[in-house]
This record gives C-alpha cells, structure tokens and sequence, in this order.
C-alpha cells in the first residue's frame, strides 16, 4: 500500500483516531528510500514484486515532508511492521526523514524478536554507509547547523549498526534478478511462526524429534507424515512447533486447521482456495469449485516446494481434494497430516491392507506422569510442581484423565485460584465419568477454541 502525504494529512493521522489508528497492522514490509534517487525505478518495481507476491507494503514518500517528528500513520507503520528494508543509495544521508525513520526500525528492533531489517546497498558500498569514506560524512556535516549533536550521533550509529547486517549490493548484479531475490527472503521470513502455539510445552522435544527424523530434511522425496492418536493427546500442538521450526525452508507453507469441520460444513473450497493464496501469495486466486481446485493445485504447485499441514482429518476424500499425490508438488515437499484414526488412508490389494509407500506414520501416546504432573501444575499452580497439599488430588486427576494434555490444560485452568471445595467437587465429577465420556467432552471444549493442545 502506498502512502503520499502532505503536512496537513500528517496532523490528521495523530491527531484523529478511526482508520488510521490500525493502519500499522496492515503491513508485513516498510520500505525506506529516499525518493529522488529510487522512487520512479528501483523502489518502485520492488514494491511492485513484493505487493504481487500478497505482501503487504507500506512505501512511503518521505521528500514531502516538512515537519520534524516521526508520528500518526507513520510511526505506526513502522512499529507494527515486521521487515523494514532500507534502501541506501548515494544521497541518502541528505534526508533527515530517511535517517529519522532508520533510528526508529533500529529502535524497534532491538525491543522485538520478530523483526527483522534487510538493507540493500544500491550504488554505495556498505563501507560508505559505515561511514568509512566521506560519501555520507559529507552529507552528515550538512546537517550539523539544523539538527542537535545528540540527533546526529542517532543517526550515525543506525547507519553503522544497519550496514553491518547481511543484506544485498547490486553492484554485481541486475535489478530484476536483486527483487526477486529480496521478495523470496522476504516471503521466507515472513512464513515463519505461523502456528501459534500454547505458552507452556511440556514433554514435546521428543515427539518434535521422531517427526523431524520421518520428514527426512536432505530427502528429495516428496513425503507425507501422519500424526495420530487420540483426542487431546496433542497432535496439532506437535504439527504447529514442527510447522514454525522448518517453514522457512520451502517455497510455500500453508496450515489449515480443522479440516474436518471445513469438510462437515461443505467449505472444502474455502479451504483449497486459502492453501492455493497461502503457497503462491497471491490474493486473487479464486477457486470455483473442488474440481476445478484441485486442478488448481496440482498445475500451480507441481514445481514448489511445499510445507502443508492438514490438521484433523478423518475422510480419505478431504486428502484427495487437498493434497492427494506426491506429483502434485515439487521435489522436497512434505505434507503433515494430524488425525486420530488412520483407518481411511488405506489402500487394498487384493484385500490386503496396507497404506501408501510415501507415508510416514508417527502414533502419539500419553504423557508420563511426572511430565502430566507438570503440565497440569504449569496451569492450576503456575508452577512445575503442585504445593504439598495439593499434590495427590493432583494425582488423582492426572491418573483419571490418563495424562491427555488438553484434558490437563482444560482442568488445570479451570482450577487455577479455586477453593479447597471446588478442587473436591471437580474431583467428584471427574470420578463419576468414564474415560472416554473425559475425552467427548474435551472434543467439545477443542470446538469451541481451545484446540491448540488436541
């Protein structure tokens, strides 16, 4: 999204709410240039490749500014976005709008994690930036009689500390092939920490692991991994921490949640149509209907390499509309799939039983006490360990839970702050049901939201 302001749209945006209070939210990519020197040709064909790609851009037209302080649409664009690329080219340090914004991405960096600044060195040398020759020292000095020493020394170390990250010269190498390069790096960053998982995770190294080691990371193969087991056990937190931990090195990842449900309510579509924008980064990808979906999938996707997780599935049709054969995608991709019974993804031989070579198969199991004892302890005490006096109801209900993670989230948080007499009476209840009535009930509570530990 472009943005091109004057003084008088400045003083609206900080000093009204509506709209543009949430403007920051809409974007993934700032860019910051200075627009003389890049605004009509490589600012603009990059904006141009990265909003293409589904990208959300802020670019922004800092010449036309005549204020002196960062703030409304601006600053909030800034703050909320997560990659800020920074186009040095050689008048750049002239702009005190271009250096203001840098100190800014570099203050917002150093607060955040999931940021991240790529800088592109576009007709200068990173050592020009460092301020090692006198390209930008000059173009500072020129600065020195309107602005205060503490300003300019900001700007300095930004533009040293920014130099010194890993980013792109075009000296060496033609524009075109750059912005692909840089709208890749961006689409790779940005796939990351797409599932978002529960705060506390106990005892998931291990299965995390045995699935890493079934997806085969070197293998050219392209693999389907299957995940089952009960309900509440945890398949979808052990999909979602894989996902966030290998998205990163495939073309395209998409996760779709509650494939079951999607297929219950006849939105099959709704789904191929976000897995189709989610790998391709596109928003125009409009899918008609399955078959024409389907086709879809397997002509713009053959040649990727896909991360796709197909979360709770229990129809062999579901897979066959989503993700059904390996020459679908490109060579190295892997497709995840979570469901609690792997009886549908059997294929039979002369009425033998057997499933295809391509999958991988990994069963979940309880969790053992001393790691359910946490878990429910991380939630009902907000500790690893439940107080002395706590510690056998605690037991007890790990033991007629079976250990299941969502049962113990669900009962845990329930109990959290709760008298001795609400303990007693949940224990009660609890006593009262089989083990598998627990585990309808749970099925319930993963409907209605909290599904991250199913």
């Amino acid at each position: 999204m472009k943005r091109k302001r004057d003084d008088s749209d400045a003083a609206t945006s900080s000093s009204t709410g509506g709209v543009s209070e949430s403007l920051g939210d809409e974007f993934d990519v700032f860019l910051n240039f200075r627009g003389p020197d890049t605004r009509l040709n490589f600012t603009d064909h990059l904006y141009h490749s990265l909003d293409g790609a589904g990208i959300r851009v802020f670019l922004d037209d800092a010449e036309i500014r005549k204020g002196e302080k960062i703030g409304g649409e601006l600053l909030r664009a800034i703050n909320n976005s997560r990659i800020y690329v920074p186009i040095f080219s050689r008048d750049y340090a002239s702009s005190a709008w271009c250096l203001r914004e840098l100190v800014h991405m570099v203050e917002c960096l150093r607060r955040s994690t999931d940021k991240a600044i790529l800088p592109i060195f576009f007709n200068v040398d990173p050592y020009d930036v460092k301020l090692g020759t006198g390209l930008y020292i000059d173009a500072l000095k020129k600065h020195e009689d309107r602005f205060s020493y503490d300003e300019l020394r900001r700007w300095k170390e930004a533009l040293t500390e920014v130099a010194s990250i890993k980013g792109w010269h075009c000296k060496d190498i033609g524009q075109g092939e750059l912005i692909k390069l840089v709208t890749n790096e961006v689409l790779r960053k940005l796939s990351r920490g797409v599932g978002v998982v529960p705060d506390h995770l106990i005892g998931i190294d291990d299965h995390v692991q045995a699935v890493m080691d079934l997806l085969g990371k070197d293998s050219l193969d392209v693999r389907f991994v299957v995940i089952h087991g009960m309900s509440g056990i945890g398949k979808t937190t052990l999909a979602k921490v894989v996902f966030n931990q290998i998205a990163s090195q495939f073309q395209g990842c998409s996760f779709l949640s509650d494939v079951c449900e999607f297929s219950q309510l006849g939105k099959i579509v709704k789904l191929q149509n976000r897995l189709l924008s989610e790998i391709l980064k596109s928003q125009s990808i409009k899918v008609q209907d399955t078959d024409s979906g389907i086709n879809m999938i397997r002509g713009r996707c053959r040649h990727k390499k896909v991360l796709i997780v197909l979360d709770n599935l229990d129809k062999r049709d579901q897979l066959a509309k989503l993700a059904e054969k390996c020459d679908w995608f490109g060579s190295g991709s892997r497709i995840i799939v979570t469901t609690r019974d792997i009886s549908f993804l059997k294929i039979y031989k002369n009425n033998v039983s057997m499933h295809p070579k391509a999958y991988q198969f990994y069963e979940m199991g309880e969790m053992h006490d001393s790691l359910a004892i946490r878990l429910f302890s991380r939630y009902a005490f907000e500790s690893d360990t439940p107080p002395l006096e706590y510690d056998k109801i605690t037991r007890e209900i790990v033991k007629i839970t079976g250990g299941l993670p969502l049962a113990l989230v669900v009962i845990g948080s329930s109990l959290c702050n709760e008298s001795e007499e609400g303990w007693d009476d949940v224990l009660t209840k609890l006593k009262k049901m089989p083990h598998k009535e627990v585990q309808d009930i749970l099925k319930g509570t993963c409907s209605q939201g909290v599904h991250q530990t199913s």
